[in-house]
């Protein structure tokens, strides 16, 4: 994989070449646009085991998340930028309830910053249908993902070839040098996750300035889809990424989906990682209504890895939770209803439970979780409030090795477009 590290830091250090004004053309203004999301979040998470140091985390904010897309300059290679802004301001907060990743934080008085955010510049060049990125990046890709489950999402820095020459094929290729956290106005070096019973140890460092990827997905017809991925976190773990989706039609509103994934992580020289994920999830659609089924299976020394702060492609990646340690075994039950079926189009219904057990603990013993999850949520579709969208989350969370957790999330969104 050298040479493919050595042609991502090439690509990392196009952005000069990039910065370089291409000739002006009516396109980069004309095919333009920008927007600005207002996000409202109030998050309430109740500890309930005995002994939690903090009994509940209660914090209430508003985001702002700005972003600013060109058009390409006239040429074979056409040249562009695109610009975000995020900013959170806290609305309510105090030291003894702050902790619920809404707000940034000093780490030694604990109390929530009054404000925080970030702003990023990403130059651009596409040819043909091959497009390469330098600069602030939010991918979602099975081996590296923004998160976006707070009031402002999680970033990147680094570099992202994407082609998509061949029909079907979509080919990417790139390297990331730092992540900023959802929380957090500051660029970091990247870690690998290790929260629960994941057991990974780590050698000498415990961060890397260096993350690769390179994969693509390919539509082979109508009704299936695959992917492969490869990714790297220099130094701390590496990981081959394979999914199959499968939608068959079963005949008028009705369709049944497969969705098989593995993930084959192992050491890059600083750590102990070893792990195997499978993951099955099969869904019926009829209707309105959606049902799904799934089970999920982790071997190995080691629980599995991703980067820290980021979301991974774990079937049952949860609100709280990914089920995602040493050895651990999970299964899903889930159902969805779009009430559009009932003329009340805009407002939807997602509940679902998993069950985890076999998970091997480090102390000794075998750990057992579950999670409950409901989600309903409404985007207004006519009216002056066009668009504005209205979500409560809920869930529950059980374990003999963590937190006991009773968390809800309220969230109001609103995107205006500026131009």
């Amino acid at each position: 994989m050298t040479d493919l590290r050595n042609f991502a830091r090439n690509l990392l250090c196009a952005s000069v070449a990039l910065s370089i004004t291409g000739p002006a053309s009516a396109a980069f203004l004309d095919d333009s646009k920008a927007s600005v999301e207002l996000r409202n979040f109030y998050m309430n998470r109740d500890f309930r085991q005995s002994g939690a140091p903090q009994s509940e985390a209660d914090e209430w904010a508003q985001g702002f998340i700005m972003k600013i897309e060109s058009g390409y300059t006239d040429g074979p290679v056409g040249f562009g930028v695109d610009a975000i802004g995020l900013l959170g301001v806290k609305l309510d907060s105090s030291p003894d309830r702050s902790g619920t990743g809404i707000l940034q934080r000093d780490r030694e008085t604990n109390r929530a910053q009054d404000d925080y955010g970030t702003a990023g510049l990403t130059a651009k060049a596409k040819m043909s249908n091959t497009t390469l990125h330098v600069g602030t990046l939010q991918p979602i890709i099975p081996v590296v993902m923004r998160n976006d489950s707070r009031l402002l999402p999680s970033i990147y820095r680094g570099a992202w070839l994407q082609s998509k020459e061949v029909d079907g094929l979509t080919l990417d290729l790139g390297m990331l040098d730092r992540t900023s956290y959802r929380d957090s106005s500051n660029y970091e070096e990247m870690a690998v996750f290790n929260g629960g019973a994941r057991n990974i140890v780590l050698g000498n460092t415990a961060t890397s300035d260096e993350f690769v990827f390179a994969g693509g997905k390919y539509q082979f017809m109508p009704e299936l889809t695959g992917n492969y991925y490869y990714g790297a976190l220099d130094g701390i773990y590496k990981q081959h990424n394979m999914q199959l989706v499968h939608i068959m039609a079963l005949g008028e509103n009705q369709s049944f989906k497969t969705d098989l994934r593995y993930v084959r992580s192992t050491d890059d020289g600083g750590s102990n990682v070893d792990n195997n994920a499978f993951g099955a999830l099969f869904t019926y659609k009829i209707g309105g209504h959606g049902f799904t089924g799934g089970y999920q299976t982790l071997s190995g020394d080691t629980g599995f890895a991703y980067v820290s702060g980021g979301d991974n492609m774990l079937i049952n990646l949860l609100q709280i939770n990914d089920f995602g340690n040493e050895d651990e075994k999970s299964w899903q039950v889930r159902y969805d209803y779009d009430f559009a079926a009932m003329g009340i189009p805009g407002l939807s219904l997602m509940t679902r439970y998993v069950s985890g057990d076999n998970v091997n603990l480090a102390a000794g013993g075998e750990g057992e979780e579950w999670e409950r999850d409901t989600d309903i949520a409404y985007v207004v579709q006519s009216g002056p409030l066009k668009n504005l969208g209205m979500k409560v989350r809920n869930a529950t969370v059980r374990s003999n090795f963590g937190s006991d957790i009773n968390e809800t999330r309220v969230i109001l969104s609103y995107t205006l477009a500026l131009w």
